[in-house]
């Protein structure tokens, strides 16, 4: 039986999805079993998705833990069955507001740490040659400026997600406009 354009639709997306997992830092999988998720208009049993998507039991479970973890999908119960069934978060504010955070929190924060961490060894450094001392204080200004763009960034972050979707389409026409 030939595919019919949903079902050619519902694959493209899949796939599309599963590609962009590479700039999250998630496995194609795991974004692949999100997209199917997501899209279904009712909830999928771990079978339903190896079926789909045509992966193991063992790759199946691993990485819907993973998006349970990550607050994008929800175990659901069926009354009068045995098997577990997964529901992806419907509402797409809410979902990339999920997917910025754990972004934030896994690549964001670290950094910013990270950042902290070497403007405290320079600051304890109070000798050194000419040259290392020049070079030290372009590091530090270049550290600072780095983590202030962080700080300003994660103020608009904040901002973003505590702003509705109706606030947010206000400010975008009011960005447009500039």
């Amino acid at each position: 039986m030939p595919e019919t354009h949903y079902e050619k639709s519902r694959a493209l997306f899949i796939r599309r999805w599963g590609e962009m997992a590479a700039s999250w830092g998630i496995s194609r999988t795991m974004a692949e079993i999100h997209a199917l998720l997501f899209l279904s208009n009712k909830p999928l049993c771990t079978d339903d998705l190896m079926e789909v998507l045509q992966i193991s039991r063992g790759n199946a479970s691993m990485n819907v833990r993973q998006l349970i973890a990550w607050g994008l999908v929800h175990r659901e119960h069926q009354r009068g069955d045995r098997r577990e069934y997964f529901v992806a978060e419907a509402d797409v504010w809410q979902m990339f507001e999920t997917i910025s955070r754990e972004r934030r929190r896994r690549e964001i924060e670290p950094i910013v740490e990270t950042i902290g961490k070497c403007r405290e060894m320079l600051a304890e450094e109070q000798n050194g040659a000419a040259d290392q001392a020049e070079a030290a204080t372009v590091f530090d200004a270049r550290l600072t400026d780095m983590q202030e763009f962080f700080t300003v960034a994660d103020r608009l972050f904040d901002a973003l997600v505590k702003a509705s979707q109706t606030k947010m389409g206000k400010l975008v026409a009011a960005l447009s406009k500039l």
